[in-house]
């Protein structure tokens, strides 16, 4: 009885729902990819790094309603992560969306970033954090495009520093 009630509280609740992006969750697998995203091109990363050995790119998906381009990037045939990339004039479109499948952030600020002798750039700004999980929206106000990324423990130190 417990077991049933528990699992429909899991089902009700959006913040127990695992990081992912039109049904391919952080941990899936290269043909969970290609079943949600049937044009996405996976192919070996172009770069040696101990955060991923491929990735996946499509161009043409709608993520909460909204067109935009997304990467999985896989290690041993599991996604360590992926980036979402959209017109920054739908960040409000995309947040209530990831909002509403991952459940209340952990920040959501505008923040401003000074810069000497330039103008202050202000960036937008949402953080979820699920144990070794991670997703961070940002959209540069002054920008064209915004992200959306997700990643699984220490992806995001690693994945650009080159073995």
């Amino acid at each position: 009885m417990r077991v049933v009630a528990l699992l429909a509280l899991a089902a009700l609740s959006p913040a127990v729902l695992a990081f992912e992006a039109n049904g391919v969750a952080l941990g899936g697998h290269e043909n969970d990819v290609k079943k949600a995203f049937p044009s996405a091109h996976c192919k070996p990363l172009e770069w040696k790094t101990s955060a991923a050995d491929r990735r996946c790119d499509d161009g043409k998906i709608a993520f909460g309603g909204v067109r935009a381009k997304i990467t999985f990037y896989l290690r041993g045939d599991a996604v360590q992560a992926f980036d979402i990339r959209f017109d920054a004039k739908q960040r409000d479109k995309v947040a209530a969306h990831a909002k509403g499948r991952w459940g209340a952030p952990l920040a959501e600020a505008t923040e401003t970033i000074r810069r000497k002798d330039k103008d202050d750039r202000l960036v937008y700004k949402v953080r979820w954090e699920k144990g070794n999980e991670h997703a961070v929206l940002t959209a540069q106000v002054e920008k064209k495009r915004a992200s959306l990324e997700a990643w699984r423990g220490n992806f995001a130190e690693e994945v650009y520093r080159v073995r």
